[in-house]
């Protein structure tokens, strides 16, 4: 009689323990600790409960959580990089950008300044030229006067034309092989004016003016 308690009180032991034990899983399955899905699906079922799909996060997935901000961590470090990098190329575009527009203002100042002088240079050649062949007709219509008259005119004109038209009455007359008629129009101006002349002739033997 004494045997029969004594298993009956061990048979609800080990039964009350099952009992913990299967309590205690399913406790644990309800909270993610463990997965005990499929032993414990019939009483989800009967119960009408849905079983616990989450999981207890482990190392395994802070290290690769980790891993995973490192990376991204890198590659906004590396596109910081690559965006200052663009920042001080586009700089030094603009410095380029400002270099070369101040060159081709330069060179455009430059063009112009040349423009000018070539326009002037020109101005001032056709100016001679001009001057040149007005000489040539004065020393023939000269030539063909009475010596007397020709050097009225020339008393009448400034020393510098007096000087042109002498030196080109020297060349018509080297070019025609005959004699100059210069020497003897100085000699039929006054004595002082003469001397002038042939000063300057001698102290600045080429003008333009």
């Amino acid at each position: 009689m004494a045997r029969t308690k004594v298993l009956g009180k061990t048979f609800l032991l080990l039964l009350l323990i099952i009992i913990l034990i299967l309590f205690g899983l399913l406790w644990f399955d309800m909270l993610g600790v463990i997965d005990a899905k499929g032993l414990f699906a019939p009483v989800y079922k009967a119960l009408h409960l849905a079983p616990q799909t989450s999981q207890t996060a482990t190392a395994k997935d802070f290290v690769i959580a980790d891993l995973d901000d490192d990376r991204f961590a890198k590659r906004l470090e590396a596109l910081d990089i690559r965006v200052e990098e663009l920042d001080k190329r586009e700089a030094d575009i603009a410095v380029q950008e400002e270099n070369n527009a101040q060159i081709a203002q330069e060179l455009k100042d430059k063009e112009i300044a040349q423009a000018e002088r070539e326009k002037t240079f020109n101005n001032q050649l056709k100016k001679y030229e001009t001057r040149e062949r007005n000489i040539e007709q004065i020393v023939m219509n000269l030539n063909g006067m009475q010596p007397a008259n020709a050097v009225a005119i020339l008393n009448e004109m400034n020393d510098q034309d007096v000087i042109d038209v002498l030196r080109c009455a020297e060349e018509v007359a080297q070019a025609e092989g005959s004699s100059s008629m210069g020497s003897y129009w100085l000699s039929l101006m006054p004595a002082t004016r003469a001397a002038e002349i042939q000063r300057k002739m001698a102290n600045k033997p080429v003008s333009l003016d």
